[in-house]
């Protein structure tokens, strides 16, 4: 098949920015299902065919297994570009990764010139926390007459104000206003979370970031760094934060070569720290050519229609138009859970099945009641959010004595394995880890007061030991700790053997730690339950979770304001937009078939209804009268009676009036 041909099968717009052979920097605007993908995809296949070498190509990406896809894709393109297929050189992108891997990479070959051994250690969020935690009583933070912020809370306190390069003091106002009071304190548990960072030539996730931003802020490095590429390509542009698009800023000062693909509309994550700043400001700082893509593939004309009258955009399709998206007013959470079934349950006689469909939601919590209808009806479910796979206390356990084995200082790791021998508690710990580290940190001179435990680390701490074979060896040692600790041994032992063949594809331990905190495995994926029950099953989704993701029929659950937007975004105009762009996520992820269902009351406590204790929902106020004319007005009513039957052409908003009495 000929390139002409190969390309030819773009629209006019996407086969512009693919083939886009100017000097300029080039933004490639790409609105929610219209192929941007594919478009990138095809943009390194037109670069690796115009003769850049695939090795001079970096490729941005927020995940690993985005990377493969794109990987993939180019290789497929390039080969059915070639008249003879066989002859296709092959397409492996070296520097094809996400921001944190990369980093981590060029952190590692330069780490002399930064300070780092080459041994340093890459903290998971797991240890992470661990570790502030250590300073934090270290500080007798965690003996304060006031309750003083979790661990997890300071991490992500931490982790907002370094990606934001901001002042504490705004990250906490906007994001943690309950820890305002707290400042000066945290800037003290920050200081000492470095230093002992420092001092165990331990990373972070963040401090990826961090290095590499300092390394692209000296002249001569940035030269060096920046040389090895002639192409810089960045996936989902609209989710860097600041330090990240100071690195590209660094990386490609004049913007030559530089391609990003967006959507500014789908900027949803400024929890993270992510700024929709960057893609507005892209073309200006860049002096960028812009190519917008606007033909969805995903939705029908009338879901688009919908979504961009939420949004101001203009998506179009050439789907058959099919039924307007429904606006779905119930009495309460429980109604809606039964007008949710109950929709799922006939779409599904109707021939989709369970896994074509989703329900949407704001918050992990708003679709409690939902799971027990589910429950009660015996219908199968994954719910996205819940424990990763790294998160599990056994995991964690064995990926400890391999980090301990890594890095000799690992004070985080060598407390966890210390504390798995029976009888060793913190005291002990700190003990032994103070007398092995005033040893040198010497493997041979390791006393647990374990024997098996000392051999087992000094066999693992021997540079000569190969890497084949030491997840088994501490799996071996590991396996009379999981039985005496925790429950059903049997089952977490499957999940260890899993660890044991993902650290069979790593060519060295260091890798295989590192790719373990960058880009865990989803062994237990991001499910909350597990959809063994049946071949079938519903999707449950928070809406953060859903980007990227598309079904045939979507519910969205609680689209009334305190839920879209969010109470916790009043008053702050930058947080409204952010909730008005994640109801228009939520409702593109639709392809032929979306609910917004608006309970008209919400109960209090999620505990009990006793009392009758509840407050009733306003409309939506991005629900305008434009987006409402693309929605069909329904209102449902007790279970059983026909949903047909109880259309509303007008829906009277008594609620908001009585409000704006006293507003």
């Amino acid at each position: 098949m000929a390139a002409a041909e190969v390309f030819g099968k773009l629209n006019a717009r996407q086969r512009e920015a693919a083939c886009f052979d100017g000097a300029r920097a080039l933004l490639i605007l790409a609105g929610a299902g219209t192929g941007k993908t594919n478009t990138l995809a095809h943009r390194v296949a037109h670069l690796v065919l115009g003769g850049v070498a695939p090795e001079r190509l970096l490729l941005l990406t927020f995940t690993r297994r985005a990377a493969l896809e794109m990987t993939r894709r180019a290789q497929r393109i390039v080969a059915a570009a070639l008249a003879d297929e066989s002859s296709a050189p092959p397409v492996r992108l070296p520097w094809a990764g996400t921001f944190h891997s990369v980093a981590n990479r060029l952190i590692r070959k330069h780490c002399h010139r930064l300070g780092l051994a080459e041994s340093f250690s890459v903290l998971d969020r797991g240890d992470a926390a661990d570790l502030v935690d250590l300073a934090r009583h270290e500080l007798g933070l965690s003996r304060s007459e006031k309750r003083f912020p979790r661990k997890d809370t300071c991490l992500a306190i931490y982790s907002h104000k370094v990606n934001t390069q901001g002042e504490l003091r705004k990250t906490l106002d906007d994001f943690f206003p309950w820890c305002a009071d707290w400042e000066l304190e945290l800037k003290n548990l920050f200081r000492k979370y470095v230093e002992k960072k420092l001092e165990t030539q331990a990373l972070d996730y963040d401090d990826l970031l961090l290095y590499w931003h300092a390394m692209m802020g000296e002249p001569t490095l940035a030269a060096e760094i920046g040389a090895l590429f002639d192409h810089v390509l960045v996936d989902e542009y609209q989710d860097t934060n600041t330090l990240q698009a100071g690195i590209l800023e660094r990386l490609r000062p004049q913007g030559r070569g530089l391609t990003v693909v967006g959507d500014d509309a789908q900027a949803i994550y400024s929890f993270r720290a992510a700024t929709v700043e960057n893609i507005l400001s892209f073309r200006e700082a860049f002096s960028a050519a812009v190519v917008p893509l606007e033909e969805n593939y995903r939705s029908t004309q009338r879901v688009l229609d919908a979504a961009n009258a939420v949004i101001g955009k203009s998506l179009y399709s050439r789907k058959p138009n099919g039924d307007k998206p429904r606006y779905v007013t119930v009495a309460d959470d429980s109604a809606q859970a039964q007008y949710v079934v109950e929709r799922v349950l006939e779409t599904r006689e109707r021939g989709m099945e369970l896994r074509r469909q989703a329900v949407l939601f704001r918050s992990s919590h708003h679709s409690d009641v939902l799971e027990l209808e589910l429950v009660r009806r015996n219908i199968p479910y994954v719910k996205y959010g819940g424990l990763k796979f790294l998160e599990a206390a056994h995991v964690k356990d064995l990926l400890a004595v391999l980090r301990w084995a890594d890095n000799p200082r690992n004070r985080v790791g060598a407390f966890r394995v210390l504390q798995l021998l029976p009888g060793v508690g913190p005291a002990t710990a700190e003990r032994v880890f103070t007398a092995f580290e005033a040893n040198g940190s010497s493997w041979s001179a390791l006393r647990s007061g374990s024997e098996d435990t000392d051999a087992l680390l000094r066999f693992l701490g021997d540079p000569q030991t190969p890497w084949n074979g030491q997840v088994e060896r501490v799996r071996e040692w590991y396996e009379p700790h999981l039985e005496r600790k925790y429950d059903a041994p049997q089952v977490r032992a499957a999940d260890l053997v899993q660890l044991e063949k993902i650290a069979a594809t790593c060519e060295k331990r260091e890798a295989f730690l590192t790719e373990m905190a960058l880009d865990p495995p989803q062994a237990t994926g991001d499910l909350a339950g597990a959809p063994l029950v049946d071949e079938d099953y519903l999707v449950l989704s928070t809406v953060h979770s859903a980007k990227g993701q598309e079904w045939d029929s979507v519910h969205v659950l609680n689209v009334s304001d305190g839920n879209f937007p969010n109470e916790f975004s009043a008053g702050k105009p930058e947080l409204i937009d952010e909730e008005r762009r994640l109801l228009y996520v939520a409702m593109t992820r639709a392809k032929t078939e979306l609910h917004l269902i608006a309970p008209l009351k919400y109960y209090v406590t999620s505990q009990s209804r006793m009392g009758d204790r509840h407050v009733y929902g306003a409309k939506s106020r991005f629900l305008t009268r434009e987006v409402m004319a693309c929605l069909e007005p329904v209102a449902y009513g007790s279970v059983g009676e026909p949903v047909e039957a109880q259309r509303a052409p007008v829906q009277l908003d008594v609620a908001s009036a009585l409000r704006g009495m006293w507003s």
